[in-house]
């Protein structure tokens, strides 16, 4: 998977490589539920759960969780599992949420559908999803008003 330059002296990958990962699943995974390109807007949480050593069988799955007009969270799921041990269970080692924004030819925002979740799991997706956001807006415009303050 990695050469010298993506692994830390520990032998472990560096974290900014699993994010790209990361990052590339959930554009997939944007581009495909928009039905056209989508950009990285924003990431909203990134969590290491268990090292990744060099070596290892990365997989990454990734979900819309949540959709609005025009912007998308997306979570995504990261596990390994030895290369030379396939009796050995995945390990759950990182997960994400980003946000993502459909654009047009032109590089404008666009429309995407909606999403319409139907199992429990989904739903919950959603509705953490929706606080996320909610706290992104929150703390965005109270930054905001920070600076127009002079604080």
């Amino acid at each position: 998977m990695t050469s010298g330059r993506e692994a830390n002296l520990l032998g472990n990958v560096h974290g900014g490589e699993i994010m790209k990962l990361a990052d590339s699943t959930a554009g997939a995974v944007a581009q495909r539920h928009s039905g056209g390109p989508a950009v990285t807007a924003a990431m909203d949480e990134m969590a290491f759960l268990e090292p990744v050593h060099v070596g290892d069988i990365v997989r990454t799955f990734a979900q819309v969780n949540w959709a609005g007009r025009s912007s998308m969270e997306i979570g995504v799921r990261v596990e390994t599992q030895p290369w030379n041990d396939p009796s050995t269970s995945a390990l759950h080692v990182a997960s994400a949420y980003f946000v993502f924004v459909a654009i047009d030819a032109d590089g404008r925002a666009r429309e995407v559908p909606p999403l319409v979740p139907e199992t429990p799991d989904e739903v919950r997706r959603m509705r953490e999803a929706e606080i996320r956001r909610a706290h992104r807006l929150a703390k965005r415009q109270e930054i905001e008003s920070g600076r127009h303050r002079g604080d």
